[in-house]
């Protein structure tokens, strides 16, 4: 008892003296350039006087460590660079990881975030890790103290083995300067998953490149002339307090000695004792300044974690992949990173000070120790999304309705500050009871279902004094119509038609809890490549564009200039009206576009032999511009994109161009005086026919529900659009020049559907095994099969292809209403002659509707006039 009252009584007296001595220590020694180090007590040099030890740590104070060359360090972008006087340059060093071999501190200990206390101004990549910052006389203090205490935290898998102070000299700091104003920049911590090895650098060089020799220099030997520490003495300032307990000779003797002589004064099981992060003199210290903070912004430089947590993964080895892949749609994945965070993990590891959103998507019971942990997170001021888990807080209490659970519901959805949101949602059979008032005010996000009960399936949930949310949600917003759980094909129906509404609420529900959902930077447009289907018209093409081209290789229209060159380099600049278009075929490649599966499934003619090719463009229909009216009609030309940063729709409509849509302009030259050259209309019913009939000519994909909708659309049934089709054309003498845009949707699921959706859902409901499809190869069956749909339609006239349009269309016996929802009810009745719409009233006759002037609303079933 006696040795444990002495334990207590020294932790009394010196539970608040490391932060003071090392204060006092550091304030008082500054000005004298000595150099302070937190180590481990094997790596302190050998000259070093020791102030404090504890455990296996020591703080010492040594010779100057100067730095006059930062030659082989990455710097920051600092700018304005100002190394405040009063401030501490240091350098820390750290190590990777390793599993579970590191001492972690216990739950009552506070952690210290080396990123909340100092400005990082230079770093090292390599074994170890090493990072030049600058910090206040108390910020350097508070981060060797935490140090000492195992409380320091670094990002991304980094442990801290050693701080060390340096003397910048002025070269040094000039050098700072001058690469903050040229803008140069570095991330500060390397990502987690990459070893040190492979650490990149500035000038994208591993870190054995970086520092020459592949070695890292030791930051503890001096590189400069030493200076003499002056009169102090390192040891008076520990300052000896008299014990009133003097009979006890263990406490004389533990008084003589260091930390770590308290930490085991006795052999019995003294549990550890908190650590009183506000005390001490300068406990005020402790937090950044405004100014430091806002001039410091993001110092890591390290994208935020978004931490995913699905139980364990044996239990749903798929949930994770589907939640990733959710976020990765919603957020700005330029902005922050998605991680797992298994079980054991959140359990175990620091996590908390690293994650900016912790999403819970299990329907597992959560153990007891790790629902603490997210609510530790929690009240440090952390923000949670719970989809469909058991996770509650406070009064929050579930229940679970059997009727609900895996059916499709209505929900209603309240953004916050006001507006409703209506759409069609998958409910987890739990509903939210006894909701705290405070969770009910207009500016927070509701959602309940439109039912009998107005059940509450999403509440916003404030948590603690530090600013902590929670977004809980009982229907499953994480899950894809197309999940298993979906089993009927209404269902899936009704889920895709709302799979547009689904990521609206999941973004409101991010921006509520902080996140940056805004649209990202449109990528960086690429050249064009020219290739053939065939070599044999390679030599005529080339021949035919060498007397069209200028003396620099140029063919310009009023769109665009294309400069033709056998190669390309990056110097080369690439806009919206001057795109370089490379011959040489040698060395093509794309991910996007496989020339070989392209060149086996075009069996034309004419149309698509000649192609020019971009990974990134405005948009297609702009590419063929200054060729379309001289090129021979053998040689068909057509233009191909992986993805549009400018996609062109009716009128001023765009059309989103994401990667996975089937992107092509194919230009076609008609007689004025033929079957469809007097009915030109029909061009747009035959194109989107031939992409209908590419998909459902397959053998056994004849039953993929594609279809057509008047006047240019491709739909999924009557539900919801997958393509469309835009056509412009010019009448020069006795010729149409005609350009046909295309895009549908191949392989993007989101934001609304694709083709090899509907080919996954027919799978799954008739238990086949149908391959999905590549844009590559409907592109190409496509052209093959306009070009058979105008052959035919030039000898046989409409007759020989309405039959077919007619088995693929959406309107057949439908029921619209002109002009307004109290209109006139018509029956849609076909295409006339020249393709336009044709409808009956009763008791009437038959009006012909043009599709410049009207279009038809499958969501209203309404004919209404187009307002420009």
């Amino acid at each position: 008892m006696l040795i444990t009252l002495c334990y207590l009584y020294l932790w009394a007296r010196w539970g608040r003296r490391p932060a003071a001595l090392v204060l006092s220590t550091v304030r008082q020694l500054r000005t004298s350039r000595c150099s302070f180090t937190f180590c481990g007590a094997a790596a302190r040099p050998g000259d070093a006087r020791v102030c404090l030890s504890r455990g296996g740590r020591v703080f010492c104070v040594g010779e100057s460590q100067s730095i006059d060359n930062l030659n082989k360090w990455v710097l920051f972008l600092v700018s304005p660079f100002v190394l405040e006087a009063e401030h501490i340059a240091f350098v820390t060093e750290s190590i990777w990881e390793q599993g579970d071999s590191l001492q972690r501190p216990t739950s009552a200990e506070t952690l210290v975030k080396w990123s909340d206390c100092c400005l990082p101004l230079a770093c090292r990549p390599g074994d170890p890790y090493q990072v030049i910052a600058e910090a206040s006389v108390d910020d350097f203090s508070r981060l060797g103290v935490a140090f000492m205490e195992d409380r320091l935290r670094m990002e991304n898998g980094l442990v801290p083995q050693k701080i060390v102070s340096v003397y910048l000299q002025d070269s040094a700091l000039q050098e700072l300067a001058d690469q903050a104003s040229c803008g140069r920049a570095a991330a500060l911590l390397p990502r987690a998953d990459l070893s040190p090895e492979t650490e990149p650098t500035l000038d994208g060089k591993d870190s054995s490149e970086a520092s020459g020799d592949g070695t890292s220099e030791p930051s503890s030997e001096p590189t400069g002339d030493s200076e003499p520490a002056g009169d102090s003495d390192p040891h008076g300032l520990t300052e000896h307090l008299h014990l009133h307990l003097s009979s006890c000779h263990e406490c004389l003797e533990l008084e003589s000695s260091t930390i770590e002589s308290v930490k085991f004064a006795s052999a019995e099981d003294i549990p550890e004792l908190p650590y009183d992060a506000s005390g001490g003199p300068q406990a005020a210290s402790n937090g950044l300044s405004q100014e430091r903070a806002g001039r410091r912004g993001n110092a890591v430089g390290k994208a935020p974690n978004i931490l995913l947590y699905v139980g364990s993964s044996q239990d749903a080895p798929d949930q994770l992949q589907q939640v990733q892949a959710l976020l990765a749609d919603c957020v700005d994945t330029d902005r922050y990173l998605l991680y797992p965070l298994p079980e054991d993990s959140a359990r175990r590891d620091p996590w908390l000070d690293h994650c900016v959103l912790l999403v819970i998507a299990t329907r597992k019971p959560i153990p007891e120790d790790v629902h603490q942990k997210f609510t530790a997170y929690l009240a440090q001021g952390g923000k949670v999304l719970s989809l469909s888990s058991s996770f509650l807080l406070g009064d929050l209490r579930m229940t679970c309705k059997a009727a609900l659970q895996s059916t499709v519901q209505n929900l209603v959805f309240s953004k916050a500050g006001g507006g409703d949101l209506r759409l069609s949602a998958l409910s987890s059979g739990c509903v939210y009871k006894d909701s705290p008032e405070e969770i009910l005010g207009p500016d927070r996000l509701q959602g309940h279902l439109e039912n009998e009960d107005k059940d509450r399936v999403i509440v916003q949930v404030p948590f603690g004094d530090c600013g902590g949310e929670a977004i809980l949600c009982q229907v499953h917003l994480e899950l894809p119509p197309s999940s298993s759980v979906v089993q009927t094909q209404e269902e899936f129906n009704l889920l895709k038609s709302s799979n547009v509404s689904r990521y609206e609420v999941l973004k409101e529900i991010l921006d509520a809890l902080g996140l940056s959902c805004g649209t990202q930077q449109a990528p960086a447009l690429t050249p064009l490549h020219l290739l053939t289907v065939a070599e044999e018209i390679r030599g005529p093409f080339m021949q035919w564009l060498g007397r069209r081209v200028d003396p620099g290789g140029v063919i310009k229209s009023s769109k665009l200039a294309l400069k033709f060159v056998s190669s390309y380099t990056p110097e080369v600049e690439i806009t919206p009206s001057s795109v370089p278009v490379v011959t040489d075929t040698e060395a093509f490649s794309s991910e996007h576009f496989n020339l070989e599966i392209y060149r086996q499934n075009l069996q034309t003619q004419r149309l698509g032999k000649i192609i020019l090719f971009a990974e990134v463009t405005t948009t297609t229909m702009s590419l063929l511009d200054g060729l379309m009216f001289e090129m021979p009609q053998e040689m068909g030309l057509i233009a191909i994109a992986g993805r549009q940063t400018q996609g062109k729709g009716r009128g001023p409509n765009a059309w989103l161009s994401p990667l996975g849509c089937a992107l092509s302009t194919v230009l076609l030259s008609i007689p004025l005086r033929s079957h469809l050259g007097q009915r030109i209309p029909f061009v747009q019913h035959l194109m989107s026919l031939a992409i209908v009939e590419a998909v459902r000519s397959i053998p056994e994909y004849q039953d993929i529900n594609l279809r057509v909708k008047w006047p240019n659309d491709i739909y999924y049934g009557d539900l919801m659009k997958i393509g469309g089709v835009l056509v412009n054309s010019t009448l020069m003498g006795d010729t149409f020049y005609i350009l046909i845009g295309f895009g549908f949707n191949v392989t993007n699921s989101n934001p609304t559907i694709c083709i090899n959706d509907l080919i996954e859902e027919y799978n799954r409901q008739h238990g086949t095994e149908l391959k999905p499809l590549r844009a590559d190869y409907v592109i190409a069956r496509a052209v093959t099969l306009l070009e058979r749909l105008i052959d035919t339609f030039q000898d046989k006239g409409p007759d020989g292809v309405l039959p077919l349009y007619y088995k693929y269309w959406v309107h057949s016996g439908q029921q619209v209403r002109l002009g307004k929802a109290e209109g006139p009810q018509v029956w849609i009745v076909g295409l006339d002659d020249s393709g336009y719409l044709q409808v009956h009233q009763d008791g009437g006759e038959v009006v012909t509707v043009h599709p410049d002037g009207n279009s038809f609303d499958m969501l209203r079933n309404l004919v209404l006039p187009k307002r420009w």
